[in-house]
């Protein structure tokens, strides 16, 4: 007889009802759209960590990836290598309840843009999700 899969799950995931936080990116008309489970939550913060500069939150200055700062560099091999630095140590140190499973930049030097494409799997429920930021809509 198979033994059973467990299948762990947050509490918070337990009341759909009872928003978690605010949902990224801004783009509704005058009313923030909420999050309504841990794994809408931790991409909207996965988000927010990655398009913050350094500096920039009032009273934590080292948050943020700073990304948007470094991709107005020279991109080559060192440049992918300090975005990828960059990104694994933000998240091991502000969101820890993930781990990174891939990394993907790519350059796309006809439109003059970025993309990072980062896959991860949250660690207690086991699921795995993915975020692609383009970098020529910041701009």
């Amino acid at each position: 007889m198979p033994i059973p899969q467990v299948v762990r799950i947050d509490p918070r995931d337990l009341d759909k009802n009872k928003a978690m936080g605010v949902k990224l990116p801004f783009n509704g008309g005058g009313v923030f759209k909420s999050t309504y489970s841990t794994q809408d939550q931790i991409k909207s913060n996965l988000i927010n960590l990655l398009l913050t500069y350094k500096g920039e939150r009032i009273l934590n200055p080292n948050f943020g990836a700073d990304l948007p700062r470094l991709i107005f560099e020279q991109i080559n091999d060192k440049t992918y290598e300090k975005i990828q630095n960059q990104i694994i140590n933000s998240v091991t140190t502000y969101i820890p309840e993930i781990i990174l499973t891939n990394i993907k930049i790519t350059p796309d030097t006809d439109n003059n843009s970025l993309y990072v494409n980062i896959s991860y799997q949250i660690k207690l429920s086991g699921n795995k999700d993915n975020i692609i930021i383009d970098f020529s809509t910041l701009q």
